[in-house]
């Protein structure tokens, strides 16, 4: 188990994109491992692809001292978790996932494929995202939901869209549509999808400028 010398302890993590957390580390596994953030009372699942360094945290004596909940919200059925066990046992409970930028994205998960996953936002409605870029999911406490909506006036099974296996091949399901690529962070990333061959995409912006974009560096992707 990685880092299974910290299991218990306070750390501090180094992710991608200089993101730093601190809290107890809970579980950990080949490819993701779990840290309880005390003051916040919340558990942060992270892939351990995006994190860049991990050390144990010094613990000032004044400081407070939370202890993690007995039960995780999100456990494994094998005795080693894993990122995308946790994807599958996530599976319509209300989640935050951050993925790119300064912001995230809160709804569930609706179906897991070969390299991504279907997730509905309240916000976004139905958006495709690359397993390789989400650096860290937060299951809701249970029976909440996100922005306070009563669950009765979200889709318990939202638009039916054609679903494909690889990331690339639902990326081509989107062609001659207008889209909006890593939340629409820049004017270039929101367009008409022309064409998506060889793992790159060609979009078209709101000025007829004609983007070229390679697809591993696509995050997520939906409907504008």
């Amino acid at each position: 188990m990685v880092f299974k010398e910290l299991l218990g302890k306070n750390i501090e993590i180094e992710i991608s994109g200089g993101n730093f957390y601190s809290g107890i580390l809970v579980d950990s596994g080949l490819d993701i491992l779990v840290l309880y953030v005390g003051r916040s009372d919340r558990f942060f699942y992270i892939p351990t692809v995006h994190i860049q360094r991990v050390k144990e945290a010094k613990v000032d004596q004044n400081s407070v001292v939370y202890e993690p909940p007995l039960e995780k919200p999100l456990e494994s059925e094998s005795q080693t978790i894993s990122f995308r066990g946790i994807l599958t046992n996530a599976k319509g409970r209300f989640v935050e996932v951050y993925v790119t930028g300064n912001k995230s994205i809160h709804g569930y998960l609706t179906s897991i494929m070969n390299n991504h996953f279907v997730f509905y936002s309240p916000i976004y409605k139905t958006v495709f995202i690359s397993m390789d870029h989400v650096k860290w999911l937060i299951p809701y406490p249970e029976h909440s939901s996100p922005y306070s909506i009563n669950n009765q006036t979200l889709p318990a099974a939202p638009a039916s869209i054609p679903l494909a296996r690889s990331f690339e091949d639902q990326c081509k399901k989107l062609e001659n549509q207008l889209v909006v690529i890593d939340g629409g962070d820049s004017s270039e990333k929101i367009g008409l999808l022309q064409k998506v061959w060889n793992n790159q995409l060609t979009l078209i912006t709101a000025e007829r400028d004609i983007v070229y974009r390679n697809l591993e560096h696509v995050k997520t992707i939906h409907f504008a």
